[in-house]
């Protein structure tokens, strides 16, 4: 049986937690802009672009994560990122795999927070294992 993670409301402690994880991304997409635009030669508009798009979809999916498919949307930013870097510049798959990772560990956070941690062994298994 589970324990409870002792917050008052996990969810939305866990939503604050994927909402400032997106506003950041955002943020680290502006900023990634103007090296965009020095290093992708000829395809900086459109690396400029797919940013510009990813910075307002994860802006309304900061806003969405009450709903439990925005979890999963915003799997699909650093997936855009890894297609848009073979496209566009290396650097988008740098930081589509960045992100990919944190938005794996927050989804893990979640799932700890709101499912509790595993099951925990039982007392006589637990003493074996000191022996």
């Amino acid at each position: 049986m589970s324990q409870p993670s002792g917050l008052r409301n996990p969810a939305a402690a866990v939503r604050g937690v994927g909402a400032g994880t997106l506003v950041i991304e955002a943020i680290v997409l502006l900023l990634a802009l103007v090296p965009l635009k020095k290093l992708a030669g000829e395809q900086a508009t459109a690396g400029i672009w797919l940013c510009v798009a990813l910075v307002v979809v994860l802006g309304l999916l900061a806003g969405l994560l009450r709903r439990p498919w925005a979890w999963w949307a915003a799997t699909l930013v650093p997936l855009s990122l890894l297609v848009g870097g073979v496209f566009v510049h290396w650097a988008l798959i740098a930081l589509g795999v960045l992100f990919g990772l944190v938005w794996a560990y927050v989804l893990n956070v979640r799932h700890t927070v709101l499912n509790g941690p595993g099951p925990t062994p039982p007392a006589s298994m637990a003493d074996s294992e000191d022996d």
